[in-house]
């Protein structure tokens, strides 16, 4: 098997050292080319030249969610095509690394590798959905280009949660969970508007859902983790079934308390609910309109502001090693 490695050398939980431990590793079991990722949007152009080859029957990503993120999109530059595309594997090495352990796999890279290595002497794997996020046509956002993501997205909140974390990222500062919540906390003070939304959710045969504060889009479940406690933003949302949306149409200081205890307390069976909360199961085609722009996110990557977006969940889109 000829496989390529996309190793992004920023990602925070692995050393120079372990990468070159899990590069001999899996050196071991196939024929292996290991590229180093030299700027953003590398591992994207890494995995397009994987999909547009000959010969590479397997892409491994070792790296955090924005590495499998941009593979992911490089793989699928063409639209998807899972019996003809190189298979995906993933090594975990960022700081939460959702897609990975979703997927089922340890959080730590040297039992991940294992458990790939035995995956592939087994020939195991499974073909997963996912979802893609586009310009809506007829607004001003039409010409934005279409995005995969893994796991997650959302307008609004989280957004602009994960934009106050990448400004800090990019001073130098970590990418810890206790930056996640300083910037939550920060976020909340700063919202402009917490009681009126401005986000309307339309989808075809439906009445539109309106005056949502914010909205999160779930490919799978758990949404995130705090360390190591999964959070189930949407617990139905799943890798075969289409894209979950949880909206909430209220950040008030007592809504906030309420919705983030639930948050954190939510289980495979029950998350975040109430009568400004909004839970849509499996949705193949929606659209996100926003009265003012506001921050868009995927897969924890932050791409600024928009304010009309389409979602398409596409089901048995890549097939990946687990």
């Amino acid at each position: 098997m000829r496989a390529l490695l996309v190793v992004n050398p920023a990602a925070t939980t692995t050393s120079a050292r372990t990468r070159d431990v899990l590069i001999h590793a899996l050196a071991s079991e196939m024929k292996l080319e290991a590229v180093t990722t030299e700027y953003r949007g590398h591992a994207r152009d890494l995995g397009r030249q994987a999909a547009e080859s000959d010969d590479i029957e397997l892409v491994v990503a070792l790296g955090g969610d924005g590495t499998v993120n941009e593979v992911v999109n490089g793989l699928l530059h063409n639209g998807p095509s899972p019996e003809n595309l190189p298979r995906l594997a993933v090594v975990p090495g960022g700081s939460t690394n959702v897609f990975a352990r979703a997927l089922g796999l340890p959080n730590d890279a040297v039992e991940a590798t294992g458990a790939l290595l035995d995956a592939l002497r087994e020939g195991s794997g499974r073909t997963v959905s996912l979802g893609q996020v586009s310009g809506t046509p007829g607004t001003e956002d039409e010409a934005v280009p279409a995005r995969w993501f893994t796991f997650a997205a959302g307008l609004g909140f989280d957004a602009g949660v994960v934009g106050r974390v990448e400004q800090h990222r990019e001073r130098g500062k970590r990418s810890t969970h206790a930056l996640y919540v300083r910037q939550v906390v920060r976020q909340f003070l700063g919202e402009g508007d917490r009681r009126h939304g401005s986000i309307t959710l339309e989808r075809d045969g439906e009445d539109p859902v309106t005056d949502l504060v914010m909205s999160i889009v779930c490919n799978t479940s758990p949404w995130s983790y705090l360390g190591n406690r999964p959070l189930y933003a949407s617990p139905k949302a799943s890798f075969e079934t289409g894209l979950d949306v949880l909206g909430l149409k209220r950040l008030s200081t007592a809504s906030v308390a309420r919705y983030g205890t639930q948050l954190l307390r939510s289980t495979p069976e029950r998350g975040p609910h109430g009568k400004n909360a909004v839970s849509l199961h499996d949705l193949t085609d929606f659209t996100l309109h926003s009265k003012v722009p506001l921050p868009l996110q995927m897969d924890g990557d932050h791409l600024g502001l928009r304010t009309s977006v389409t979602f398409t969940g596409v089901r048995r889109a890549l097939r990946v090693i687990v």
